[in-house]
Order: C-alpha cells, then structure tokens, then sequence
C-alpha cells in the first residue's frame, strides 16, 4: 500500500468539525509534529502528510510546516512524478513562508491534481495550477 492509496482511502472520510469538539483523527496527525495535539482548525496539510508518512515507515519532516516537505526525500521533476510516494509542496499566497502540501495524483496540463488533507477543511482530491509548484519529492522507505 502506498502513501497515495491510504491518502485516496480517506478522501469523504475525514473534514473538520465546528464548534469546540475537534475530529480525533486530525488531531492525531498533529500529534506526529513537534507542534503536538491541535484543533483542527490550525492548518494540518503538513500534519496529515506526517501522519500518513509515520504510518507507512517512509521519512517525514516532522515539521507542522508545508513546506519543510522541501528537505525530505529526492527532489524530483514534476514531469516525473506519479501517484505512489511523491508529495507536491505548493505556493499559498503571497507569503514566502506560506505553503501547502499534499500528495501527487496526477497531472493534466498546467493542472496538478493531489491528494491531501485541509483542502477545503477535509481530506479530498483537488486541483492546483502547475505554477505554484515550488517542489516535488519523492518518498522512500526508511
């Protein structure tokens, strides 16, 4: 089973709550960071990779940041990349500390389709254009 295929497993399954009671799971994945438990409404793409990656034995930042994504594994060309263990650390605003991270599900043109968690406050499927890439890389086991 690769990163993808448990990511895909939980799209529709996962979403923050409202109110004051926070989804156990995505506080879970925080717990894998040295940022520990949080609510789940603190960003938690960076959380949700962590938890899968510690889950699967594959190296992980633990880091709550997007992109700390940036110093772990290979560094790979996005042409090269496929579903399996390769995550895309994206721009998010005019930030340059901001970011976003999720795992690769394809690519169609200048879109990069991922899988990720806090996308729309809940594990899904998305799209982001190619031109807020700032990097890819690919997994392997420990």
């Amino acid at each position: 089973m690769t990163l993808f295929d448990v990511a895909q497993r939980l799209v529709g399954e996962i979403q923050e709550r409202t109110g004051a009671v926070d989804h156990p799971f995505i506080v879970w994945c925080h717990e894998s960071t040295t940022m520990g438990a949080a609510a789940d409404e603190i960003p938690w793409c960076s959380s949700f990779v962590n938890r899968l990656a510690w889950l699967l034995r594959l190296p992980r930042s633990k880091s709550a940041a997007a992109r700390s994504w940036l110093d772990i594994g290979e560094s790979i060309r996005l042409e090269d990349a496929r579903p399996g263990y390769d995550v895309v650390v994206f721009t998010r605003g005019s930030s340059p500390t901001s970011g976003h991270v999720a795992i690769f599900a394809g690519l169609e043109g200048n879109t990069v389709r991922v899988v990720g968690g806090n996308q729309s406050n809940a594990v899904t499927l998305a799209a982001f254009p190619r031109d807020s890439v700032i990097g890819v890389r690919r997994l392997k086991a420990v």
